[in-house]
Formats: C-alpha cells, structure tokens, sequence
C-alpha cells in the first residue's frame, strides 16, 4: 500500500470527520431528541443516504457477491424486493408510526400493549444488535480488508492478529461517532459515505468488465453474458441459498420486519424534520436499491468469470477481484469508502442501541425520574459497555460453520418472525392483550431456534442416510434430497409467522383487551403525507418486477 493510497484513505477519512462535526455543532446532544432523532432536522437526502449506509456495508458486499460467485443472479432478491418493502414502510407504516411522534419502535409497541411487552422487544432488539450484528459487522468489514490490501503481508503479523487490529481499530472510531456524535452525526457521515460508495462500488464492475473486454465496456459485457448464462437466470433451485418460492414466504416478511420494524433502519427516517421528508427519503433509498445489485451482485459474477471458478472459498470473490482490477490510484479512495460503510454499519447500530437502553429501558428500570441529560448518559454509557462486548466477540465469527451472510439471516429469523407478527397485529388489531404479544416473543423465538437446531439437522442427516443407502452417490441429486427434507429456513419464517399470528389472534378472543387507548396524533413534526408517495412507489414496483420479467 504506496503513499498515495495511504494519503487519499486518511483524506477522505478526515473529511468525512469533519463535515460531520461541522453539520452537528450546532445540534444540542444534550436532549433525548437532539441525541436520539438529531433534533428531528434530517432532510430526504440525508435519511436516504444513512438507510442505504446503515444496510451496506462489508457482510453485504462480500457475502452477497460471494453468492453470486456461486449461484447467479437470483440473490439480488436481496436486495430488489427490498425496494418493495421500504415502499410499504414508507406508505402505509410511517404514518402510523411517526403520527404518535415515537422514538423507538419498542415505545410504539408499550403504547399498543404494555410497558413489559415494550421492555421485552428491546431486550430482544439488543440481543440481535450486541452478539449478532454488531460482531459480525466487525469481523466481515476487518475480514474484507485484510483480503483486500494484504494486510497481514504488509504489516508482516499473522491474519488472525490483523482481524484484532481491524476490529479494535473499526469499533473504537465506531463508538466515537455514535455515543459522542448522536444520530445526527452519524446521518451525515453516511450522506458523504453513501456516495462515496456508489461511486467506488460502481468502479468494480466497469474495471472488471473492461478486463474482460480488453478495454471495451461493451464488449467485456457482452463476452460475460454469452459465456456464463447460467449466472444470469433467475432459477432459485431448490437446493441453492434462495429456493424461488422463498421469495413469496420468508424472504419477503424478513424484508419487512428490518424495513418496517428494525429500530436501526426507522430511527434514521424518525429523525425527519416531517413526515413527508421521511417519505421522500425511504422512496428515494428504495428507488437506488433497484441498481444496488450492480454493486453487490455484478462483481460476483466477473469474479466467476475472471477467476475460472477456482477460488478456495467464494466469498474471497469480491477483494480477489477489487484487488486484480482497481487501479493504484483508486486503492485509497475506495478503502476510505468500504471503511465508510462497515463504520455506518456499526456506528448505526450503536447509536440505536444506545437509544433503546436509554429511552426503553433505563427510565422505566433504573431511574423513572430521569431527566434528558440522564437518560442520554446512560444510553452513551451501554452503547460503550455493548461496543467493547461485541469488539471481543467479533474474531471468534471466524469459526461460525456457515458462511456470513446465511449465518447473520438466519439468526436474525428467530428474532424477526416474533418481533414483526407482534407489530403487525397490534397495528392491524385492537383486542389483541399483552400476555398474547409476550408468548409469541418468547414462544415464538424458542420454536424457531428449535427448528433450525435441532429438526432441520435431524431430517436432514436422516434423508442423507436414507439416500446413501438407496445407492444415490451423486452430489447433486443427493443436494436435492437433502433440501427437500426439510422446509427451507425461509419458509419456515413465513410458517411461523403466520402460526404466530394464529396465536395472537387466539388469545384475542379468549382474552381480548378491554381498554382500547383513544388514537391521539402528535404535535411535534408535520405529519402530512407526501401527495406523491404512491405514485412513485407504484412506479419503483413496477421497474423490480420488470428485473426479474427481463432476466427469466
């Protein structure tokens, strides 16, 4: 790594530091909504670029072209039916949401049930954020970077020592912006972060292709379409990551759920200045979710190409080809960026956790009379505590037994299920009670880790069994068996989900809520809705349905 591209990295790195100062020293930290929404000042552009920066970052980059090395096109489903959701978020659960003026979704949730259920969705939140995603954010950004720029050669130490290096050095600037800066800070890094991202993420793929094509754009595109058309068929075969009808069950309520429902995604659109700037900023992010596949699922694909195929481990596919294809003088730039991404990732969450502790937690635990300055101490006080936890957690990922992006969906899915059926109902019902929206948390995370540590190994080592014994040998008919055996883990989110539902609704009729608070709107921001926020969610669907028209 020259000096060049140590000087650019520092320079971005720097700027981005300082414009975000610079758009904060005015906001006062000091209050609930200054610390936790930014005042409530965030503008479209701004929430846009923060949504897209909070979702982006290394797990997404690496993992989901690293699928793509392997199966193809069809992972973009990640992130086109994304779009869909946030089009539903912004049209139909904003204004449910920001007309009661909340800051968490777990406040949203005491309002509709009561303070215990509130409690337990935040207790479940920082469980998903402190030893699930917030670790794994660490170990992939730290990950992709020793890949990428050789670090363990050029720092001349072993790469597991590399990955502390990287994680300590990520999570400690990480917790910097988020407990010292509030979400206001956080916001603009990501705005600046975000475009840097779609610029440098563009790179990779027009490189590529003009290796492929020996300078001709067209022509590299052209030879990776005719030579590898298999890559570009939406099959969704039913022993690959993402089996096709998955797209119609769990995939699409695991959307929802970290769209509609995820306290670190809605914070961002919380912050909006009004409703209709919260509109415009989720629609305008989901209208650049339609490209983002050209980013995180196109560099997967010339990776195949280039490569022959013959990488030890797919997810090696995205730094092997950054590393090949970008000129030295970008190295900089783009390292500035990728770090950009994996800090948002993991500043976001903090800032959110800190948010849920403080806000959710310590006042009704802790201190009932606490005041603003109070309640923010103490929420910077855990995001720190929970930063230096997850700062040690985060190597050990290495030694998760799948690979990064499965392993973060599937563990999100026993927290998801449970969290979105109890949002939905007390959205959509008013009878549900409380006891109803505790089982299914509970209940419902319990059968759900049941089915994915015990049933699904049980039949499926059974129908290996079963198969070998028949005298299949194949590797790919015994695939076949092997994932028939057993629902799908997505399929088993979207049966869960609705046997949660059931179960609500249930304890609805058998116990139904006699109180039904009187729906009151809030004062705080402009909760007139965007005029045009239908028709361009219409039209962002209509151009992901067009995708997956065009490529099957």
């Amino acid at each position: 790594m020259g000096t060049l591209t140590i000087a650019s990295f520092l320079g971005f790195t720097l700027f981005v530091a300082i414009v975000a100062w610079y758009a904060t020293r005015k906001t006062d930290e000091k209050s609930a909504d200054g610390y936790y929404l930014g005042g409530r000042s965030l503008g479209a552009v701004t929430i846009a670029g923060s949504l897209l920066l909070t979702n982006l970052s290394a797990e997404q980059i690496v993992g989901l072209n690293g699928q793509a090395f392997t199966e193809g096109l069809m992972v973009m489903a990640w992130e086109t039916l994304a779009a869909i959701a946030m089009i539903f978020t912004a049209i139909y659960l904003l204004p449910k949401y920001m007309k009661k003026g909340i800051t968490t979704i777990p406040e949203f949730i005491e309002k509709r049930f009561d303070k215990e259920t509130k409690a337990l969705l935040s207790l479940l939140f920082l469980f998903a954020y402190g030893i699930v995603l917030l670790p794994t954010i660490l170990y992939s950004g730290s990950l992709a970077f020793s890949t990428m720029f050789d670090l363990p050669e050029l720092m001349g130490v072993e790469p597991w020592t590399v990955i502390w290096i990287c994680v300590l050095t990520i999570g400690s600037i990480g917790m910097v912006y988020a407990i010292f800066g509030g979400l206001k800070a956080v916001a603009v890094s990501d705005l600046i972060n975000a475009i840097g991202l779609l610029i440098g993420g563009l790179l990779i793929p027009i490189f590529g292709l003009l290796l492929i094509g020996d300078g001709d754009l067209g022509k590299g595109l052209g030879i990776l379409w005719d030579t590898n058309p298999d890559k570009f068929q939406m099959k969704g075969a039913v022993d690959s990551s993402i089996p096709f009808g998955t797209v119609f069950t769990g995939m699409m309520l695991a959307q929802i759920y970290y769209w509609g429902t995820n306290q670190s995604i809605l914070q961002r659109v919380f912050g909006a200045k009004s409703l209709k700037e919260g509109q415009k900023g989720m629609l305008l992010a989901a209208f650049i979710k339609v490209v983002i596949p050209i980013i995180v699922v196109l560099p997967g694909i010339i990776s195949w190409h280039v490569f022959g195929g013959e990488l030890d481990n797919p997810d090696q596919a995205y730094p092997a080809l950054v590393a090949k294809v970008l000129p030295g003088a970008f190295t900089g730039f783009f390292a500035a960026v990728l770090f950009g991404a994996v800090l948002s990732s993991f500043n976001s969450l903090l800032n959110s956790s800190a948010t849920l502790f403080g806000f959710d937690l310590y006042r009704m635990y802790f201190n009932k009379q606490a005041s603003d300055i109070q309640t923010v101490k103490a929420g910077k006080t855990f995001g720190f505590v929970l930063g230096v936890i997850s700062m040690v957690i985060a190597p050990f990922i290495a030694f998760a037994p799948d690979g990064l992006f499965s392993y973060i969906q599937q563990s999100l899915g026993s927290l998801s299920v449970p969290i979105l059926a109890v949002v939905m109902t007390g959205i959509l019902t008013k009878k549900v009670p409380a006891i109803g929206a505790k089982v299914v948390m509970i209940g419902g995370v319990l059968l759900y880790l049941s089915s994915l540590l015990f049933f699904e190994p049980y039949f499926r080592e059974a129908a290996l069994e079963l198969a070998q014994s028949q005298g299949i040998t194949n590797a790919k008919e015994l695939s076949v068996v092997v994932a028939e055996a057993y629902p799908h883990y997505l399929h088993v989110m979207g049966i869960l989900f609705v046997f949660n539902i059931i179960v609500m609704l249930v304890f609805g009729k058998l116990k139904p809520k006699t109180e039904v608070l009187e729906e009151k709107s809030t004062d705080v921001i402009d909760i007139t809705p965007w005029k045009y926020a239908f028709v361009i969610g219409t039209i962002i669907t209509v151009l992901v349905f067009s995708t997956y028209f065009i490529f099957s």
